[in-house]
Order: C-alpha cells, then sequence, then structure tokens
C-alpha cells in the first residue's frame, strides 16, 4: 500500500485540477491506497471559501471534495497565507465547514510522512 500527499494549487472553477484530483483519490482509495492529506495552495484555497454559491446546475467540486475527505477521514488543509491574500478567510470570514487552515510548515511535516506527493495545478 502506498500513501499520498495530494496537493492542488489551480483554481476551483477554472481548469481540471480539482476534477483530476478527486478522481485520483478515489482511485487510489478503491485500489487500497490510503491518502494522508489534500493540501490547497495558490488559487486552489478559494475552495475554502464559505461564501461559494454556484448555480444549481454546476457541481460544487468544493463539497465534494469535503465530503469524500470526510468520509476518508483525510484531513483537508488549506494555506492560510494563500486565502488570507485572496480574501478567502480573515477576521470576518471563517473558511468552510470541513477545511483546515494550516501553514507550508505543516503541509512539510505531513509529506515527510507520505510515501508519494501528487500534485495537480
Amino acid at each position: 500500500m502506498t500513501s499520498f500527499a495530494v496537493l492542488i494549487e489551480g483554481p476551483l472553477l477554472q481548469g481540471q485540477s480539482f476534477v483530476s484530483a478527486l478522481r485520483f483519490m478515489q482511485q487510489a482509495v478503491a485500489a487500497g491506497h490510503a491518502v494522508d492529506s489534500v493540501f490547497l495552495y495558490r488559487d486552489a484555497v478559494g475552495a475554502a471559501s464559505a461564501l461559494i454559491d454556484l448555480p444549481s446546475d454546476e457541481p460544487n467540486l468544493s463539497v465534494k471534495l469535503r465530503q469524500f475527505c470526510q468520509a476518508h477521514q483525510i484531513p483537508l488543509l488549506f494555506c492560510i497565507t494563500a486565502a488570507e491574500k485572496r480574501g478567502v478567510c480573515s477576521n470576518e470570514v471563517k473558511p468552510a465547514d470541513g477545511y483546515i487552515a494550516a501553514g507550508l510548515a505543516e503541509f512539510a511535516m505531513r509529506l515527510a510522512k507520505a510515501d508519494k506527493l501528487v500534485q495537480f495545478s
């Protein structure tokens, strides 16, 4: 069994980074591997926003990612510095439920425990 750390950097509403990361994690878990943590960095931190309001016909990948991570007890971390720079969270705006603020140091410590890093940009 291989343990993976997943790093997502691409924006939530553009590109394929979230779709690809979610698919990868689903297949990895189904194959008996472990996903130790997910870390959102750069523009991906937008997924941690509690203010996302999508039309009902669009998939909410932020919710799908959170649900998957909760179902499999995978810590879902986002870079607090990147989030503050992008207005995703502040003293007035809290992150969405299930998303955990973390720094790069915490990501590095978790990364050291994983066998492989898979990055989605």
